[in-house]
């Protein structure tokens, strides 16, 4: 796939992007591994949502690199913040940080190079288990664990027998009702729900087939923008709950396009007033 886009009126090199975006994302591991787990982490004002030292490392660590490396384009990440629109880098320095303080290894680090709307390149890491995920529009994912490299490809497992992910919106209560509804349909739908706590790796899994699909409420574009990459280039489909192309709004479904159809047959069901 040709350069898209332009930084300071040049093409960007998606290529140069997704490698950019996977040394970025071992960076911010690196910074995580090295920390120390702290007791407890500083409520961030919704219940369970927390903040620790080591996620403010892992970002200042990530946007070291990234502004060294690609200097012209600014960043938005999680903790602290940045531009919010047009061609930036999107960072979750430590993705499952409850998980972090309780000593659950499910941890994930995401760095997304996003474009307006549009998901250009991104990585996932998930730095204690030596394992890290990088795509590029058009320029395919890959899934490196371990020794091996592999090219990234979703399941082909029918819906009956998905095994599929999601995650609760514990810290958006007025949502429960229609998730809840969600769930159970899924629940009957599939053969089994998984609910780690870290969409970055949810999503991760579901583009090199772990899971068969994934779907959330009430996340934030740092939570989805690099796994949903990874999807698209492994032949999976991303949407919101009612099947626009809008998912960086956090409420997401992703899969295969068998499951992903009837993710949006029952999400869409949930509509308010459907």
């Amino acid at each position: 796939m040709p350069p898209v886009g332009s930084v300071a009126h040049m093409p960007i090199d998606l290529e140069r992007m997704r490698v950019a975006a996977r040394r970025a994302a071992l960076v911010g591991g690196h910074a995580i591994r090295a920390g120390r787990r702290p007791a407890e982490g500083e409520a961030k004002g919704l219940p369970g949502d927390w903040v620790t030292e080591v996620d403010v490392a892992s970002e200042r660590a990530i946007a070291g690199f990234l502004r060294t490396e690609t200097p012209a384009i600014p960043i938005q990440g999680e903790e602290l913040g940045g531009a919010a629109g047009g061609l930036r880098w999107v960072v979750d320095p430590l993705d499952g940080t409850t998980n972090y303080l309780h000593g659950f290894r499910a941890v994930g680090v995401s760095v997304a190079l996003v474009e307006d709307r549009t998901v250009l390149a991104g990585a996932v890491h998930a730095p204690f288990d030596d394992e890290v995920w990088h795509g590029g529009r058009g320029v395919g994912a890959a899934w490196e664990h371990g020794s091996d490299v592999t090219p990234c490809r979703v399941s082909g497992r029918p819906p009956d027998q998905a095994v599929v992910g999601t995650g609760f919106p514990f810290r958006r209560k007025e949502r429960i009702p229609r998730y809840l509804a969600a769930f159970e349909a899924a629940l009957r739908t599939f053969e089994d729900l998984r609910r780690p706590g870290a969409a970055s790796l949810d999503l991760a899994w579901v583009a090199c087939g772990v899971f068969d699909g994934f779907f959330e409420l009430g996340l934030a574009p740092w939570d989805v923008a690099a796994g949903a990459v990874l999807i698209q280039e492994a032949g999976g489909i991303v949407t919101d709950w009612d099947a626009s192309a809008e998912f960086l709004s956090g409420d997401i479904v992703a899969g295969p396009p068998a499951v992903h159809a009837e993710l949006v047959r029952i999400t869409s069901a949930t509509r308010p007033g459907s």
